[in-house]
């Protein structure tokens, strides 16, 4: 059994990858699924056709590389945060299709709870602010909206999961269903800090708690797949959500070890050990894993849009044709030319928190072209995402010597570049880009004994490029206060036209 199997579930495709002993990729499968919108706000999966897409593409990835289940030491999954699915513990299927983590149809009930004073309380517990991002209030909705689905969930009929907990459902013939602490984190229901599912807070929400997972470790192995999905059994040995999962697949396991995840929005994290530190800077305070008895914490912050703001210019703008042309485009002119473009399209996320903010485009003179502007977006990445690593370094109290990167828009050296610059530190981008199906295939492989221990992981992990700073701290302040200036300009416009 020379391989591990990943299922990457995410927001818009499911995937599958086999990593063989040295961590390298020996084949991929992709599906698209179809996404949702019945109204305005509304996001939503069939999470029927997520199983069917993920079993699918586990299936192929096998065939390409022309191997059976016999040769698969361990299934690994990784999967989009806070999705909810409810299902019928009778018939197996969901009552109604998947609300996703971008679902914005619960904010009249998070205002009503932050309203009757319990905001404090979810914090104190969760880490988590009380955001229609998170489970439970999606959870609350299905129970009050679907027909019938209160008074089911009630005689015990119904269960609750989030993506990770439907796969394994599924995986292993309705046999099991569990989750783990980094996917419990994000629901608004999970004490962080006992490490159990919170009695009042499921109270608060009017939840039954018949409805939830069983919460095992980020490693063990949990069951086997069922003969009707895969073929011969293979173990189930490690979940994680996929920002733990990349912080993991990075090898960040040593408390002030950072990364951050460069796709449509960017997502940072940093170990902070056995300490849940309450962030005083609008950060969240979740689960990074637990292995063996031990929890590891993270602080995490969140950019709505970062690689999104490029499909702008592209899609909207028309000032680029393919996303790979704005380095070059970037690249032609020497710096922005005194352009900053703020991509609050969704408002600001953290440590900002601003859902008026609008997005702007200063300093424009006759001088001023598309490639100033393609600089600035870029410039706009990077400076959101030290916004976060600020607030990070205030909140951890903790010397952070480097970061390292993932995601489709590292790929873009100008981008790293002024990153680096940015922040001060060394910019780092591994050899290994698929950090998340990585992250969860090494936990799976903990588990198996497939690698004996994380040491013999670390020796794995490689440098694909290392960025540097070449301007001096002062210059980059300059840039800052710029960025800041045209940020506050940003903020509460949805209010005041």
């Amino acid at each position: 059994m020379n391989y591990i199997l990943a299922l990457d579930q995410g927001t818009t495709s499911s995937r599958a990858i086999l990593f063989d002993h040295n961590g390298q990729i020996h084949s991929v499968a992709q599906k698209e699924f179809t996404q949702h919108y019945p109204k305005a706000g509304w996001v939503e999966h069939d999470a029927d056709e997520i199983w069917s897409s993920q079993v699918s593409v586990a299936s192929e990835a096998i065939a390409r590389a022309q191997l059976t289940t016999q040769d698969i030491a361990g299934i690994g999954i990784t999967n989009q945060r806070e999705t909810t699915v409810v299902w019928n513990r009778k018939t197996c299927r969901p009552i109604c299709h998947a609300i996703v983590w971008q679902d914005r149809r619960t904010a009249d009930i998070c205002q009503k709870l932050i309203d009757e004073g319990h905001e404090q309380a979810f914090i104190d517990k969760t880490g988590l602010r009380l955001d229609p991002y998170f489970s439970g209030t999606k959870i609350k909705w299905i129970l009050d909206n679907v027909k019938g689905a209160r008074k089911m969930a009630e005689a015990g009929e119904l269960a609750f999961g989030t993506v990770d907990s439907w796969l394994i459902y599924n995986l292993t013939g309705y046999d099991l269903h569990i989750t783990d602490p980094t996917n419990a984190s994000r629901t608004l229901l999970y004490n962080i800090h006992t490490g159990e599912w919170d009695k009042e807070l499921l109270d608060i929400l009017g939840i039954p708690d018949s409805m939830l997972p069983e919460i095992r470790e980020s490693s063990e192995v949990y069951g086997n797949t069922s003969g009707n999905n895969l073929g011969t059994p293979i173990p189930i040995a490690g979940i994680a959500g996929d920002q733990q999962a990349a912080l993991f697949g990075q090898m960040c396991i040593e408390p002030g070890m950072i990364k951050s995840t460069y796709g449509t929005g960017c997502f940072m994290l940093i170990n902070t050990g056995d300490r849940a530190i309450k962030s005083s800077n609008e950060l969240l305070t979740t689960v990074a894993w637990k292995i063996n008895g031990k929890t590891t914490y993270a602080l995490e912050g969140s950019v709505f849009i970062g690689g999104a703001v490029v499909q702008w210019l592209r899609d909207e703008l028309g000032i680029i044709s393919s996303s790979s042309e704005i380095e070059a485009k970037a690249a032609s002119v020497p710096d922005c030319g005194g352009v900053y473009l703020v991509p609050a399209f969704a408002g600001l996320g953290a440590p900002h928190w601003d859902p008026y903010a609008r997005g702007l485009i200063i300093g424009i003179t006759r001088g001023t072209s598309a490639a100033h502007i393609c600089r600035a977006a870029l410039d706009s990445i990077a400076f959101q995402v030290d916004d976060l690593m600020m607030a990070m370094k205030s909140d951890s109290d903790i010397n952070i010597t480097e970061m390292r990167v993932d995601g489709g828009a590292t790929v873009n050296n100008l981008l790293m570049q002024t990153q680096t610059d940015i922040l001060g530190i060394p910019v780092v981008r591994p050899t290994v880009q698929e950090t998340t199906a990585l992250g969860a295939a090494y936990l799976a492989g903990l588990a198996t004994g497939f690698w004996s221990d994380v040491a013999e992981i670390q020796k794995q992990w490689s440098v694909d490029q290392r960025f540097e700073p070449k301007i001096t701290p002062a210059d980059s302040d300059k840039l800052r206060q710029s960025w800041t200036s045209a940020l506050n300009r940003s903020k509460g416009w949805a209010n005041e036209v």
